[in-house]
């Protein structure tokens, strides 16, 4: 079959709706978006109609530029444990029979009807003082007494790689699941262990669907917002948190738009790398 291009306008019919979703849902609100980041702020009239590039200058500062630095970090250190993490687990997980598969995805993916709000509050509970993990290491005697391991880095990204886990493990199981066992059995023939044949035949025959993954799980992470809050200090909020204090708590309207562009910005293009490899991947 040959994919003729649309002729008459009728032929668009079938992407009309869809088109007219996406203007009145992402493109009308993204312009309106940029037209208030050039807006000047008026604290007496919240912001006034203009053209300035105060909001943008002030986003470069070195305060809110090591803001932005952070959420980046922080949003690639959880894209790379959750594929670390993943990875292995999917291989193993695809080599099981078939009713073993749909148990542990049952299991792993019933993570995603959990809200954020849900999550975030279980891991505090988890890491606080009076109910958390360290009364088991006191009780073993690990430690003498108990302590908070929240609020901390450390608690926002373990929730944050716990949330993106089953995000990672969706994205994943497709291509492994593709993957042909006869591969790694040459591998195994040839005198290569199981380590080995995964390191030297399944990781490179499945390079662009890691990064495509890595670059999903890093779009995902980077607009967390509860987490960052109810687990970690200020100065771990992510630029999605600032945002929101921007727009609600100061009133600032303009800036937070100025922010909330590059962060939407950004995050197109991940996903246009995203599904560039995806494309490559697919004519390989």
């Amino acid at each position: 079959m040959r994919r003729e291009p649309p002729q008459r306008l009728r032929d668009y019919a079938p992407i009309a709706w869809s088109g007219t979703m996406l203007g009145v849902f992402f493109l009308i609100p993204f312009a309106t978006m940029i037209a208030v980041s050039f807006f000047h702020r008026d604290p007496g009239a919240f912001y006034t109609p203009g053209f300035e590039l105060a909001n943008y200058q002030r986003f470069l500062t070195a305060f809110f530029a090591g803001i932005l630095g952070f959420s980046l970090f922080l949003a690639i250190l959880v894209a790379v444990l959750a594929v670390a993490i993943a990875f292995p687990f999917v291989w193993s997980l695809v080599r099981l029979p078939r009713r073993a598969q749909v148990g542990w995805l049952i299991a792993i993916l019933s993570v995603l009807s959990l809200s954020e709000v849900i999550i975030g509050f279980a891991w505090s509970t988890l890491f606080s003082r009076t109910a958390g993990l360290t009364n088991l290491l006191v009780l073993i005697g690990l430690l003498d007494h108990p302590i908070a391991l929240t609020p901390g880095f450390g608690a926002v990204l373990a929730a944050m790689v716990y949330q993106a886990l089953p995000y990672t493990v969706l994205v994943l199981y497709p291509a492994l699941a593709r993957l042909d066992p006869a591969l790694t059995e040459a591998a195994r023939t040839m005198g290569a262990n199981p380590v080995q044949a995964f390191l030297t035949v399944v990781v490179p025959t499945r390079r662009n669907t890691i990064v495509a993954t890595l670059v999903i799980v890093f779009v995902f992470a980077l607009g967390s917002y509860l987490l960052p809050q109810i687990l970690g200090r200020p100065r771990q909020w992510t630029l999605s948190v600032i945002i929101t204090d921007q727009a609600i708590y100061q009133s600032n309207m303009p800036f937070a738009a100025a922010m909330a562009v590059f962060l939407v910005v950004v995050t197109l293009a991940m996903v246009g790398l995203a599904a560039r490899l995806g494309r490559r991947e697919g004519a390989q």
